[in-house]
């Protein structure tokens, strides 16, 4: 049966349309009581909260400008986040899962300011079915995005092991029989390229193009990365001679934003912000990321900024501290399981994620009917 839908722009259907309020860097910690949600999503959190409900977060600025989340609880939204709340004749998660299929970062070139304006979104038409459809369509996503949600906690806690298994045995024992190296010495590092950016044709929002991953998809990838927001045509690939990283390596990003780790999963090419551990003992792998995690880059640095003084030459030459055999097959043997459920949990995500995105159009026109829908 197709759902009855009309056309209204979004600030017709809120009873909150705005932007947060600004917070000083110096109340975001990496724990606190409540989360601190800005343009790229979840940056810390703090001590007070200056929301408390429900609601779509749609990041304003920064490299993930118009990405769209849903929130309930209480939080402190930056200046950053617009806030959207429905109103009493509409749903709020439903119109979080509609924003989210806007491609609304393609708005932010329409305002003076770079970033998208409230006033921007407020104009856009989204098609809106009757609330006790509305209601249904969101119980039927949401229950794919709980299962998401527990295989990420899931992960999260497998890797938490990792890293408690990896500090017992390297960090709070010590054997004189390791052995310190430059990272060099023991793998093949290699760095990433930016074709020209002013020539468009070198990059494409295309999935059949290459993989090519930036810092801030290794801030939201997971321990494994299968994708990115962007990619490069296999033209540029070649033209520019661009390195492709083999399947299972790992990335360490160094500029910028220091000390992102990730494995692939599947081959793809990186930017110049990124190195890759190449190497052709895969049993060293998470003995390397967590080794990278746990690292202590602010040792590495000659000025006040570690952001700006670490470069590729200094991570080829950092120290790399080698464990004994035995050591490092106790470690692969108690890791290596828990990193491949990690990565089959994380395909899992990604085709519920895809399984969801599909649905909203099928549920939308009524190809798929919701009027059985119990919740």
């Amino acid at each position: 049966m197709r759902c009855e839908c009309s056309k209204i722009e979004l600030g017709k259907l809120c009873s909150r349309l705005s932007s947060g309020k600004s917070i000083l860097a110096s109340k975001v910690h990496d724990s606190g009581l409540y989360p601190v949600y800005g343009g790229n999503g979840l940056r810390g959190f703090t001590d007070d909260f200056n929301f408390d409900g429900e609601c779509a977060i749609i990041g304003r600025q920064g490299a993930f400008c118009g990405n769209v989340r849903y929130f309930a609880g209480k939080a402190y939204m930056t200046e950053h986040a617009v806030v959207v709340c429905a109103n009493e004749n509409n749903n709020t998660r439903f119109l979080a899962y509609c924003l989210s299929t806007m491609n609304l970062g393609r708005l932010s070139g329409q305002s003076a300011q770079p970033g998208l304006s409230v006033k921007t979104l407020a104009v856009q038409e989204i098609t809106i079915p009757p609330l006790e459809t509305q209601k249904k369509i969101a119980a039927i996503l949401s229950a794919l995005d709980e299962k998401i949600a527990i295989n990420r906690a899931i992960n999260e806690n497998l890797e938490r092991q990792a890293m408690a298994l990896y500090r017992q045995m390297f960090v709070e024992t010590n054997n004189d029989a390791r052995r310190e190296y430059r990272a060099d010495e023991c793998f093949d590092i290699s760095i990433g390229k930016t074709p020209p950016r002013k020539e468009a044709q070198w990059f494409s929002m295309n999935p059949t193009d290459c993989i090519w991953v930036s810092i801030s998809d290794m801030g939201n990838c997971g321990l494994y990365i299968a994708d990115s927001s962007e990619y490069l045509t296999h033209e540029s690939v070649k033209k520019f001679n661009i390195k492709v990283v083999p399947d299972n390596t790992v990335l360490l990003s160094f500029k910028l934003t220091v000390g992102r780790v990730a494995i692939t999963d599947g081959a793809m090419a990186t930017n110049e912000a990124i190195a890759h551990f190449k190497t052709d003992k895969p049993e060293i792998n998470e003995y390397l990321y967590c080794y990278l995690k746990d690292f202590n880059y602010q040792t590495m640095g000659s000025t006040s900024s570690i952001a700006t003084a670490v470069n590729s030459k200094i991570i080829k030459t950092m120290p790399f501290v080698v464990p004994t055999d035995t050591e490092l097959d106790t470690f692969h043997s108690a890791t290596a399981p828990m990193f491949e459920t990690i990565k089959t949990r994380q395909r899992e995500n990604t085709r519920l994620a895809r399984l969801r995105d599909t649905l909203l159009p099928k549920l939308m026109s009524g190809e798929i009917d919701v009027s059985a829908v119990q919740f």
